[in-house]
């Protein structure tokens, strides 16, 4: 037998080494107890309130990776344009510093029809389930995402079938205003409505105001509206100027599956009645004060009737129409005297320019009648606008035609550069 090179059993056994050799895993991160939590930085947080929002709790294993976890999360609730950490490590275990910068941008929350808890219960209830949540959110990242999971939580926990949704709200091509929370696909009626704080003299007027609300959704956005226009005059037309109402306050009385009934109440504080001391004018050049003075129905120790206040303003801007200022703005300054609740009434006026009359469009008629209509109205191009010639040109335009079958709309389009009053009228054949 020929003797076996040395070389070969060397390589032999290499190879064997080799195959034989487990696979080597890298050494896993640092993993130690969490001694506390520190941070800086924030001005609308607290310390506790950031804390809470990591999710981690002193006493708990953890390693680097999860300081990393938490600062990508704190980012991307937009809470906050910047957030950075460190870390000290001893035989005790970490101790993790989080330094963060407060977002700019943050914008109020409105609950539209979430009808089973309060105010302070659901505002508390969020709190508690999203620490980063205050009443406001910021208008980027996942916060209001982590408001709108919660508030589903709630509506599962009350066996609801509604969803929990929400919508950022503001002007179009403009920044967001808001944030509004609804719960979709659950029926929310609304029973009757009182109004807590209303004297006797006032609550027939309201409860009449009040009757169309009967059986309508309940919807904060759209009952703001009704107690803003419906409900406040009640109070305007008798002087009470400084008179408000909180928002609508629902009380669940019947709740199903299929139903939610509730009654609401409109909490109002009427504050003082003020009678008028005085009424200033000042400004004016086109008419005398006594043809304005007519206009105007506020009389002197009487309730100020800020209702009427308005509808004479309308009727001033329309006598200004007549010689041409389109453009006229007339504010009415109330300056109250609590000490002895009377109002006194300083109304500014800004005539602006004259308007002239811009281009006549008829629509609706034939050539033939729209050539005659457009022959009978006397305001040409360039001539001085009278914002009540339409009216009267409407009043005769059917017997002009020859019949009484047409509806008549006037629509006036002012073009505020050139001070031009373009006119449409728009005939349509009555029923």
């Amino acid at each position: 037998m020929k003797p076996v090179p040395l070389a070969l059993i060397l390589g032999c056994s290499l190879l064997l080494s080799a195959q034989t050799r487990k696979p080597v895993k890298p050494a896993p991160a640092s993993s130690s107890k969490l001694i506390s939590v520190k941070e800086t930085g924030s001005k609308r947080y607290t310390s506790d309130q950031v804390t809470a929002a990591t999710g981690l709790r002193p006493g708990q294993t953890v390693t680097e990776d999860d300081f990393k976890l938490v600062s990508q999360h704190l980012g991307e609730t937009g809470a906050f344009s910047s957030v950075a950490y460190t870390f000290q490590l001893s035989p005790e275990g970490f101790k993790l510093d989080l330094q963060v910068v407060d977002s700019d941008h943050f914008v109020p929350v409105r609950f539209e029809n979430f009808v089973w808890l309060s105010d302070q219960e659901l505002f508390e209830q969020l709190r508690s389930r999203v620490p980063l949540f205050q009443g406001q959110l910021p208008t980027g990242g996942n916060l209001a995402d982590q408001v709108s999971d919660a508030l589903q939580t709630l509506a599962i926990e009350r066996h609801l079938q509604g969803k929990a949704d929400y919508l950022r709200t503001g002007p179009q091509d403009g920044p967001v205003e808001s944030f509004d929370f609804t719960i979709t696909n659950q029926a929310i009626h609304i029973r009757q409505v009182e109004f807590p704080g209303a004297g006797p003299a006032e609550l027939p007027a309201l409860e009449a105001a009040a009757k169309g609300l009967s059986g309508r959704d309940f919807e904060r956005t759209t009952l703001r509206g009704d107690a803003e226009k419906k409900f406040l005059p009640v109070y305007l037309e008798r002087g009470y100027l400084k008179a408000v109402f909180s928002d609508a306050q629902p009380k669940v009385v019947e709740d199903n599956p299929q139903e939610t009934i509730v009654d609401v109440a409109f909490p109002v504080s009427p504050g003082r009645q003020y009678k008028l001391s005085g009424l200033v004018l000042s400004g004016y050049k086109v008419f005398p004060v006594e043809k304005l003075r007519e206009l105007i129905h506020l009389q002197p120790d009487q309730p100020a009737n800020a209702v009427e206040v308005d509808r004479d303003i309308e009727a001033l801007k329309r006598l200004y129409g007549t010689r041409g200022y389109m453009g006229a703005q007339i504010k009415p300054d109330p300056e109250t005297n609590d000490d002895d609740s009377t109002v006194k009434y300083a109304f500014q006026f800004d005539e602006g320019g004259v308007y002239k009359m811009g281009d006549l469009e008829v629509r609706g008629l034939d050539s033939k009648a729209t050539a005659a209509v457009a022959a009978a109205w006397k305001l040409r191009e360039g001539d001085t606008y009278d914002s009540g010639y339409p009216k009267r040109f409407v009043d005769s335009a059917n017997s002009l035609l020859g019949s009484d079958q047409w509806d008549i709309v006037v629509h006036e389009s002012t073009e505020d550069k050139d001070k031009i009053v373009d006119v449409s009228l728009h005939f349509e054949a009555k029923r």
